[in-house]
């Protein structure tokens, strides 16, 4: 009687050490002596101990934080840049068959092939075009890594670390480029101004009143603080009298431009 309990319990002991749970999220790889006898799916399964073995493996989407990394750009500045990596197995059998360490592995492949392609950028390329080196990545990393049954969905750099004199040199260069754009602006600015002033002056010289309008208006503007110095303005027409002394006082008493002028001034007094 008592030697069947004793058997009877050893034999209980011996199942439930033998029955193994697998979760949703896991795939157990069965070895029996040794070889690889198959893939078993989520649930309890029953390991023979010492003839048979299990190794569960974890198929959810696993991250992995590459470590900071000291690399040298195209143009031979040195930079220190990390990133982030997306990653889940897909073939159970190869991540335990094909290599021994499959996340220590990935994690080698992603820091060697970040700093290769970081080697084959300029610095103004990384900082511009980051998110195709981290395509770049991918591809290479997710190429090389088939084969131990893992899967890349996704690597992003995180952070590119410049020197303390390369910042303060893209500082002065991104200063000196702001400076570039407000003399550009305001020569365009210049140059619309002086535009608009040519066609101002060809509507007057076109408009034989306009000008001596625009003169009087001047005036009348001037003359609306007692604190402005007065400044008359003669008619050209007086000046070239005046010049060519070919304008008789009458001929130019008669001119329209000359009257509306004298009666300015008498209008001012």
């Amino acid at each position: 009687m008592y030697t069947f309990l004793i058997i009877l319990i050893i034999v209980i002991i011996i199942l439930l050490y033998s029955i193994r749970q697998i979760d949703q999220f896991e795939r157990g790889v069965k070895f029996q002596f040794g070889k690889f006898v198959g893939v078993k799916n989520p649930g309890w399964r029953i390991i023979i101990p010492v003839i048979q073995s299990l190794r569960k493996v974890d198929m959810r989407t696993k991250v992995i934080d590459v470590p900071t990394q000291d690399a040298i750009t195209k143009d031979n500045i040195s930079i220190r840049i990390n990133a982030v990596l997306f990653f889940n197995v897909f073939d159970a059998e190869k991540s335990v068959v094909a290599v021994e360490d499959y996340r220590f592995a990935i994690s080698q492949l992603a820091q060697t092939t970040m700093r290769n392609a970081v080697g084959e950028v300029t610095l103004d390329g990384l900082l511009a075009e980051r998110e195709n080196i981290s395509a770049k990545i991918h591809g290479v990393v997710e190429e090389a890594s088939n084969c131990w049954g893992i899967k890349v969905q996704n690597v992003e750099l995180r952070d590119v670390l410049l020197p303390e004199e390369m910042k303060r040199v893209l500082a002065r260069e991104a200063e000196a480029e702001r400076e570039k754009r407000a003399v550009i602006t305001k020569a365009k600015g210049e140059v619309e101004a002086a535009n608009n002033l040519a066609e101002a002056a060809k509507t007057m010289y076109e408009s034989p009143g306009a000008l001596h309008l625009r003169t009087l208006t001047t005036i009348t503007a001037v003359s609306s603080d007692p604190s402005n110095t007065m400044l008359f303005a003669f008619p050209v027409e007086m000046i070239d009298a005046f010049a060519n002394r070919k304008m008789d006082i009458n001929t130019l008493a008669n001119n329209p431009q000359v009257a509306e002028f004298i009666k300015t001034l008498k209008d001012k007094k």
